[in-house]
């Protein structure tokens, strides 16, 4: 073996193998694409897009536009240093605006950590920026509404509340200084009930143009009442049960004595007066005032109010004794005659009891009592004694009787 690799032809032909395949290798590498980065000591190039752009300036104090938010950077170099410079994109990309007072200017677009044996092209590669003074301020939130006129008919909205009411809108002093009001702006169409959404917030100018800038919050919670159709109608309050004896009912007053209904107007249109509401008057001894639910009436959505006092008043009986009060006789042919044995004289006591209005109006002669004798012939007789009363009013006589005596007239002379 040592004396094949000592002869002459063996080191030719071992020399010529290797130099046919450093050849394919060559070739093989270049037909399958492979670039010449690979090979080291090769230069190579690799354009990155969409690198972000840092922005140096006082953020607290002022506001720049102009800066774009990406730019295009192009590494040329060495391959062993292009690839994982492309890769890890561990460099930055900026503009410095520090030292700059307010105003437009035109300034580079600068990158740092970036290896020095590489050569950078950044596209583009300066900007033209306007520094301003940077202003914050509050401003109330509005409401507009939109297809109000395709809400259904009969349907009206009440006033809308914002949560949160003010937002709080940031931007260059000339910005802030064009703002003339800020809205939401919410679609009725279709709307039947309350509507609670949230609603992006829009700024507009005085010219009446949107103003594309970005309020905190952006976005608030807008809740507009929707009222559907309505109708003021009286309250038909109704009594059950008995009052106590000796307890008269005054008046029944319902406060308020008309609640708004709410529907469609159809329905509405069919009512007149709402019904349902009952009292019960047993055990009620006094003046009372409770409260009842109002009724909803069928096709009806809502009423106000839900709930209403109904005033009861009562009066309670009162007395007032008449002395003497005369008792007549009725019934007795004009031949006969009638003397009262008891009560003697003919007059007695009567105690008037009821509603004190109507005591209190009554004299002795709207009082009558009597007894009627008719057909009663000659001699004693024990007889009820009555009387015409007043309506509502009760009588107690101090005697329920009376002991007549009968007789025929004496004959004229």
């Amino acid at each position: 073996m040592d004396k094949l690799m000592d002869h002459p032809w063996f080191i030719r032909v071992v020399s010529l193998l290797l130099a046919i395949m450093l050849y394919m290798s060559a070739n093989v590498g270049a037909k399958t694409g492979e670039q010449t980065r690979n090979t080291f000591g090769q230069e190579d190039t690799e354009t990155l897009i969409d690198i972000p752009v840092v922005a140096y300036y006082d953020e607290e104090n002022l506001i720049v536009s102009g800066v774009p938010k990406y730019v295009n950077v192009t590494l040329q170099g060495p391959a062993s240093i292009v690839k994982p410079t492309a890769l890890q994109r561990n460099f930055e990309v900026y503009v410095d605006l520090t030292d700059l007072p307010l105003g437009t200017y035109t300034v580079p677009i600068k990158y740092k950590d970036i290896s020095e044996k590489l050569k950078v092209n950044i596209q583009p590669s300066s900007v033209k920026v306007t520094i301003r003074e940077k202003v914050s301020k509050r401003f109330p939130v509005g409401v507009e509404f939109f297809n109000r006129n395709k809400m259904p008919d009969g349907y009206s909205v009440g006033e809308p509340t914002v949560e949160p009411g003010t937002v709080m809108i940031t931007g260059a002093k000339e910005l802030i200084d064009e703002i003339s009001f800020v809205k939401a702006i919410v679609d009725l169409e279709g709307a039947t009930e309350t509507l609670t959404k949230e609603v992006r917030v829009r700024v507009y100018s005085r010219r009446g143009n949107e103003i594309d800038v970005e309020p905190q919050p952006s976005v608030v919670e807008v809740t507009v009442p929707v009222n559907s159709p309505s109708k003021t109608v009286p309250l038909q309050v109704q009594t059950t049960g008995e009052l106590p004896d000796g307890v008269h009912l005054v008046s029944v007053n319902p406060e308020p004595n008309r609640v708004t209904i709410y529907g469609s107007k159809g329905v509405l249109d069919q009512i007149q007066q709402l019904d349902g509401l009952k009292v019960d008057l047993d055990d009620i001894t006094d003046d009372t005032t409770v409260e009842l639910d109002v009724p909803l009436p069928d096709g009806v959505k809502s009423v106000e109010p839900t709930k209403i006092k109904v005033h009861i008043d009562v009066e309670t009986d009162e007395a007032r004794t008449w002395e003497d009060v005369p008792i007549a006789v009725v019934g007795l042919p004009d031949s006969y005659e009638a003397d009262f044995l008891k009560p003697l004289g003919g007059k007695t006591n009567v105690r008037l009891i009821g509603p004190p209005d109507i005591v209190r109006g009554l004299t002795k002669d709207d009082v009558r009592l009597y007894v009627d004798v008719s057909g009663l012939d000659a001699g004693e007789h024990q007889v009820p004694i009555r009387w015409d009363k007043p309506e509502q009013v009760r009588w107690e006589p101090s005697a329920e009787t009376a002991m007549v005596d009968i007789s025929e007239k004496a004959a004229a002379q």
